[in-house]
């Protein structure tokens, strides 16, 4: 997933959402062919033919509305409802700033614009985007400590408000080089981006990832994307 800066989510529980048996190195290929496809995307995709997409095969899509708390997706709405109209079960995406507010803030931001998760099927919970820096230091400037705390002020705002944990989206070398690979948020299910043939290495705290970014560029819009499971527990 990108920022306002870089083109859609870049290189870049179980109990709140339903989880498939954990991915293992033996099995991460043929999970990437066998998962209900997906597509993360934002306004830097254009204008999307989402019949198109349903068609060539993709079940689900993470959207991006909000970055900081000054930046909506000014594609976001158009997305939303061409995904929807189309069959696609979707959610949104908030690409955080972790050094310009608090969690809490940027969690009531994306709440307040199309970050919100409801139990009808076909709405994924909020996606916290948390990785590189795209215009300063990798970390934003926090120590270890203040990142985790920064993230669990996030995730416990969207979950008081939703009652659901946000998915986190991150990279295991980012992970461990900001929080100092922190296993305090196994509630949340994660998003691993990873662009090669196995998944690899997961951050601490998680034995398997709900969702896989496997590639930058494919034949659909956006960063490519695969759920760990089926489509039924997709829609659940």
């Amino acid at each position: 997933m990108k920022s306002l800066l870089v083109p859609c989510l870049s290189l870049l529980t179980a109990a709140q959402i339903v989880l498939a048996a954990p991915v293992t190195e033996d099995h991460s290929l043929q999970r990437r062919q066998s998962g209900p496809k997906g597509i993360d995307v934002s306004h830097f995709q254009g204008t999307i033919n989402w019949g198109s997409v349903a068609a060539n095969g993709v079940e689900f899509v993470f959207i991006k509305a909000t970055e900081g708390t000054t930046f909506l997706d000014p594609n976001f709405s158009n997305n939303y409802v061409g995904a929807t109209n189309a069959g696609l079960i979707r959610g949104a995406y908030h690409f955080a700033h972790p050094d310009s507010s608090s969690g809490a803030t940027q969690a009531n931001y994306f709440l307040a614009h199309g970050g919100g998760w409801t139990a009808d099927g076909i709405t994924l919970p909020g996606v916290l985007d948390i990785e590189y820096n795209p215009n300063g230091a990798e970390c934003y400037g926090l120590s270890a400590s203040a990142m985790v705390t920064w993230i669990e002020d996030f995730s416990n705002t969207y979950e008081s408000k939703t009652g659901r944990f946000p998915i986190i989206y991150t990279t295991t070398d980012w992970w461990k080089t900001c929080t100092g690979n922190s296993a305090a948020f196994a509630n949340n299910p994660l998003f691993i981006a990873h662009y090669a043939s196995s998944i690899g290495t997961l951050p601490a705290g998680w034995s398997f990832t709900t969702f896989w970014q496997f590639a930058d560029s494919g034949p659909n819009p956006g960063d490519q994307d695969v759920f760990n499971g089926d489509a039924a527990s997709l829609g659940r």
